[in-house]
């Protein structure tokens, strides 16, 4: 049995840009746990229509 391990977790959320306005989008977070209990996040990223991929901190979440 591991004690740390890397996890990647898909969500969906509702960014915002200047360029693009609000829009829905899939992000995917790399997260390390320690037994199963997530403690950092190593990485977020989402995924373009294009199928490129883009870091969240172009992006800001809105309410």
């Amino acid at each position: 049995m591991k004690l740390v391990s890397v996890k990647r977790q898909t969500k969906t959320e509702k960014r915002f840009t200047e360029k693009m306005g609000m829009f829905t989008t899939s992000v995917i977070y790399i997260k390390k746990t320690f037994l199963s209990i997530p403690f950092k996040t190593l990485h977020k990223y989402r995924e373009t229509y294009y199928g490129k991929t883009k870091d969240c901190e172009d992006c800001r979440i809105s309410a």
